[in-house]
């Protein structure tokens, strides 16, 4: 745990030059994205949902809407691919969905490597992360059980896979963590083809 304390005010440097870097950019692709959402379906552009973050305080997790606007808020694994809209596939596919998160990484209630925050309702993976002190650390827009593409339906496994961040994070596994997921290694929080908004 030593080290992750070491740690943590470099990551937060990195998340802060990063999210900042980025933002600039993606301003333009945010608001195209965004105006895109609200012309092929109703409702907002911007998906807001409570999440449980770090030392299990909650926040407002927020995300460019995917599906549609009466989507009962739920993980994504229990989730119908039929609520995806058809720009929300692609939106998911791409992670263009996540940037809005950018401004949670600025306020310091995300990192872009970390356990993905649950919903307050999802007692059984708050329950198993408790157990492996996931909770101690920022979750993150993307982390070690994204990558792994283990979902929430998965408490024990989840948190399992978490924890190595938790316990023996580096600089190396921050950007491997981000290289992954940017070249489509990021599939946590996939909507089964077979079945709220979620995760």
């Amino acid at each position: 745990m030593s080290q992750s304390r070491n740690l943590t005010p470099v990551i937060r440097f990195l998340d802060i030059l990063m999210a900042l870097s980025i933002s600039i950019p993606a301003a333009p692709i945010l608001l195209a994205c965004a105006i895109a959402i609200r012309l092929t379906s109703p409702g907002p552009a911007v998906f807001a949902q409570r999440r449980v973050g770090r030392m299990e305080a909650e926040f407002v997790c927020y995300k460019l809407r995917t599906m549609k606007r009466d989507t009962v808020s739920a993980p994504s694994h229990q989730t119908s691919a039929q609520a995806i809209t058809p720009l929300g596939r692609f939106l998911r596919s791409s992670k263009l969905d996540e940037l809005p998160q950018l401004w949670n990484v600025i306020k310091g209630e995300m990192s872009f490597v970390g356990p993905r925050p649950c919903l307050p309702i999802q007692l059984g993976v708050i329950d198993a992360r408790r157990k492996k002190n996931i909770f101690s650390v920022r979750p993150g827009i993307t982390g070690p059980a994204q990558v792994k593409r283990i979902d929430m339906s998965d408490p024990d496994r989840l948190a399992g896979a978490d924890v190595s961040w938790v316990n023996d994070p580096s600089i190396a596994a921050y950007f491997s963590t981000i290289a992954k997921t940017a070249l489509g290694h990021g599939g946590g929080d996939r909507v089964p083809s077979n079945q709220g908004q979620g995760e």
